[in-house]
């Protein structure tokens, strides 16, 4: 199944990773479900994995091995996510990591496993190690490559996920790259989602992280499909070092803010294209709630929103049924809530003036901000300076179909 640059975006490449991806058939036939990025030596990697406290087999290992050697291979499966498997999970993953290892030349430690798909269902090991050759054959470096590997690493997305940036650093050109693969099971604490993301910077270890923190609290941390998290997620950030710039090695260094920038927007790019195709979607919420009393309050307030099943099927059907973003809002809210401070706007029609309806608001201004592809939903809360954000959509009849069939 070959992925054709006319069909997408042209993407930086990344000097020091290359991609392979497969057919290794496990769980449909003839479909890429087996990508794998090599890493010169040298380069460095940081990675987040779920808060769900039922973790993947994959989940632990790749835990063990970045703990053990800087990774050279990242290995990732879609269609199967082997968790909730015990022992014979974890062994199955130690095996995969081994296997490809052998193939690309490097030290099984150095083979990090990712794995996404069906919980429960034990890895088909003969399978993926019948693809490993194919995967590893040859990876290359160029767009069509990270279009390839990022089409093997999807389930029920209805499209590949990619995104770059660029930025200049010391003279040189130092690019940003990143895969995803995500549609349903999205919520922060992360979601159903894999990201990788590669820059040919040299980044020492502790600001590789702390790029990695940041910049998933302003994407990732910040989506929400149906407020499900699961038992796989992953995000990394690898640094070759191979762009000849010099090391960035404090958070403190100038350059670290302009990489940071290019690193968030990639991120950013692939939340949002994660939240776009969520299953069965039709429309992006962006929530924002401005005015409360603390930044933790305006997190709750926005996730509170974000998530309310009444708030996403009115979005669907295009109904401005301000009153589920109140109810849903006032449900985050704690303590004594002045409500009479409260403004709701949908787009750029205000709804609602003073915690009840604008007297010059109109149903037919809120139909039209709610029919629209992208709704801006801005609640004023009027208790503080805080202010966060979320992005949503909308949860529509196909959604139910989706996951009711999803093993079928």
């Amino acid at each position: 199944m070959a992925v054709g640059p006319a069909h997408h975006p042209d993407l930086a490449p990344v000097a020091g990773v290359r991609l392979g991806a497969a057919a290794a058939g496990l769980h449909q036939p003839d479909r890429l479900d087996l990508a794998a990025l090599l890493l010169e030596p040298g380069a460095r990697t940081a990675a987040l994995f779920t808060r769900n406290s039922l973790q993947a087999a994959p989940v632990h290992l790749a835990r063990e091995h970045l703990e053990q050697a800087n990774p050279r291979l990242l290995l990732i499966n879609s269609g199967v996510a082997n968790a909730a498997t015990g022992g014979p999970g974890l062994e199955a993953a130690r095996a995969a990591c081994r296997a490809a290892a052998e193939v690309a030349g490097v030290t099984a430690s150095e083979a990090v496993p990712f794995s996404t798909g069906v919980i429960g269902e034990p890895l088909p090991l003969a399978e993926l190690e019948a693809g490993l050759p194919a995967c590893l054959d040859g990876p290359r470096g160029d767009p069509q490559s990270w279009w390839r590997a990022a089409e093997a690493i999807r389930t029920t997305d209805t499209r590949p996920k990619a995104a770059s940036r660029t930025v200049g650093l010391d003279g040189e050109r130092v690019a940003v790259t990143g895969i995803a693969k995500g549609s349903g099971m999205i919520h922060p604490d992360m979601a159903t989602l894999l990201a990788f993301v590669s820059t040919d910077a040299a980044v020492a270890e502790e600001p590789l992280r702390a790029l990695l923190r940041a910049a998933t609290e302003q994407s990732f941390h910040r989506i929400s499909v149906d407020g499900e998290t699961s038992t796989n997620d992953a995000v990394t950030l690898s640094a070759t070092g191979k762009a000849g710039a010099a090391p960035i090695e404090t958070v403190t260094d100038p350059r670290f803010r302009e990489l940071a920038a290019a690193v968030e927007g990639v991120l950013q790019d692939l939340a949002r294209a994660v939240v776009t195709d969520g299953e069965g979607a039709t429309r992006l919420l962006t929530i924002r709630v401005q005015g409360a009393a603390d930044g933790q309050e305006a997190d709750r307030v926005a996730e509170g929103i974000a998530r309310s099943p009444l708030v996403k099927t009115a979005a669907f059907a295009g109904d401005p049924n301000w009153g589920r973003i109140l109810s849903a809002a006032g449900a985050a809210l704690t303590g004594d809530v002045a409500w009479e401070r409260v403004d709701l706007y949908l787009g750029e029609a205000l709804a609602v003036r003073g915690g009840a309806v604008d007297p010059d608001y109109t149903e037919a201004a809120g139909s039209e901000a709610m029919a629209a592809d992208e709704v801006p939903i801005t609640l004023e809360l009027g208790r503080g300076i805080a202010a966060s954000w979320m992005w949503t959509c909308d949860l529509s009849h196909e959604y139910v179909t989706i996951n009711a069939e999803y093993r079928s």
